[in-house]
C-alpha cells in the first residue's frame, strides 16, 4: 500500500490513480510538496535522456515513474 511522501500517512485506495493528488493524503500535503519544489529543496539529480524519438524532449512514463521512486 502507498503512503504520502510528506506525512507518511497510509493512502486511500478509493484514490483514483490517475488523480493528480493520488500520491498525497490531502491537499495541504499536496501544497507542502509544490512549496519544496519552488523553494528548490527537490532537486532532478540526472539528467533527461536525449532520445530521437522523443523530439520535444520530454520523459515518457517510465522515466517520470522512475524519476519519482528516486525520491521516495
Amino acid at each position: 500500500m502507498a503512503s504520502c511522501p510528506i506525512c507518511k500517512k497510509t493512502l486511500r485506495a478509493s484514490n483514483p490513480p490517475t488523480a493528480p493528488q493520488s500520491r498525497f493524503c490531502s491537499e495541504r500535503c499536496r501544497l507542502i510538496d509544490l512549496g519544496n519544489w519552488l523553494d528548490g529543496r527537490y532537486v532532478v539529480t540526472r539528467p533527461a535522456p536525449s532520445d530521437p524519438t522523443n523530439p520535444d524532449g520530454e520523459p515518457d512514463e517510465q522515466e517520470l515513474l522512475a524519476l519519482l521512486r528516486d525520491l521516495q
